[in-house]
């Protein structure tokens, strides 16, 4: 039970459940199989798998729930050749091309036919809900499956105010901070071997493995205008991780500290006793983790409340840097009212794809337009609403 990867949220106005409520609301959500016709299913499942029935671990106000996904895999290379064949089969046949529309129709009455026969793939992504820190961190790299997760934890609450979890300075400024420059480098931090360099133009992207960071070569890339967007960090007797510009973390290990302690504190046998140990020595590691990285980017950008700051690694923030990074001086800030008011949309992972932005700056310039007005606040239902026409 340790993460591979974090991928964090903010609570606002965390729900006031107790474990005995929440369980039973899991349970309304709970996983069932696959059906015949289904291409995909969410549901929460037990932490523990055959080994326990629980669909919630409490421990200490650490939470642990599990959701499992099924998703039928119908290649469309498969789906394209039957669809080939049977258009071929019925123009010979009927001696006319046949019309986009029923080209269409065609290829749905084909997939649906071999959706059944797909192969089914399962996948398990556990989420840990920090009530101290108002907290919710998956267990996954990739937002899209993320927020898949937190789609359906608002279904089964009813609603869920939440927002990716972002630093007053931009994750990708400050990784170039400390890369450039010792002097800004907190003490916590060793530097791994691993970094990915983009350019503000069009140079593309440099990627180093087993490489010496501090080396020449990587610190003339910098002088040329090169910033960091992914880096391979250590934090002293916790983890190592590489952290991305969207203040992810991937391919997470522990240290063998943290590991060594769960092992001694486990109990013969009972994977009940196993699985909560250890997730309550990860939660430790990974709160001080997450704790350090928030501090030395800043604290906690505005919005995002204060519950991160008040740890032991909490720090003040600097005024001056907030406007910088989360005022209208984004140069993107006109261009995301001009597509929000026009598309009707308010949505961070819509305004994400058109302008092809990390997720964090994303949710950054909506709760921005939310503070001038051009979208609402997130109502009970975790969504906004566009207020200004286009």
């Amino acid at each position: 039970m340790f993460f591979k990867a974090a991928t964090a949220y903010h609570l606002h106005d965390a729900p006031d459940l107790d474990q005995a409520t929440l369980e039973a609301a899991l349970g309304e959500q709970a996983f069932r199989p696959l059906g015949g016709s289904e291409a995909r299913r969410l549901g929460w499942c037990a932490p523990a798998g055959r080994a326990g029935t629980q669909l919630l671990h409490e421990l200490q106000g650490q939470r642990l729930i599990t959701l499992l996904r099924q998703e039928r895999l119908l290649p469309a290379g498969v789906v394209k050749d039957e669809l080939e064949e049977r258009v071929e089969d019925i123009e010979a046949r009927e001696g006319r091309p046949l019309r986009r529309q029923e080209k269409i129709a065609l290829k749905e009455q084909v997939y649906e036919e071999l959706l059944p026969r797909a192969f089914v793939r399962t996948q398990k992504i556990d989420l840990w809900w920090d009530t101290r820190r108002g907290l919710i961190v998956v267990n996954t790299g990739t937002r899209k499956r993320a927020e898949e997760a937190l789609d359906l934890l608002r279904e089964t609450l009813g609603s869920l105010k939440i927002t990716p979890l972002s630093t007053q300075t931009l994750p990708m400024r400050g990784m170039t901070g400390w890369l450039g420059d010792t002097a800004t480098r907190p003490e916590w931090l060793a530097l791994g071997d691993t970094v990915e360099l983009k350019a503000k133009g069009d140079d593309g992207v440099v990627r180093a493995r087993q490489v010496d960071l501090d080396s020449d070569e990587v610190q003339q890339l910098l002088e040329g205008g090169r910033q960091v967007s992914k880096l391979a960090i250590g934090a002293q007797n916790l983890a190592t991780f590489v952290l991305h510009d969207d203040l992810t973390l991937k391919s997470l290990r522990f240290d063998d500290r943290v590991i060594d302690e769960a092992s001694q504190a486990e109990d013969g046998d009972d994977a009940l006793v196993r699985l909560e140990t250890d997730f309550l020595l990860m939660t430790q590691a990974l709160a001080q983790v997450i704790e350090q990285l928030v501090a030395s980017l800043g604290g906690i950008a505005q919005g995002q409340g204060t519950a991160l700051e008040q740890g032991p690694c909490g720090g003040d923030v600097d005024p001056g840097q907030q406007q910088d990074d989360q005022g209208v001086e984004d140069p993107l800030y006109a261009e995301a009212a001009e597509y929000v008011t026009t598309s009707r949309k308010a949505s961070v992972s819509a305004l994400q794809r058109h302008l092809n932005l990390v997720y964090n700056r994303a949710a950054r310039l909506i709760e921005t337009l939310a503070t001038y007005g051009v979208v609402s606040p997130i109502d009970a239902q975790g969504r906004r609403h566009v207020l200004t026409q286009g």
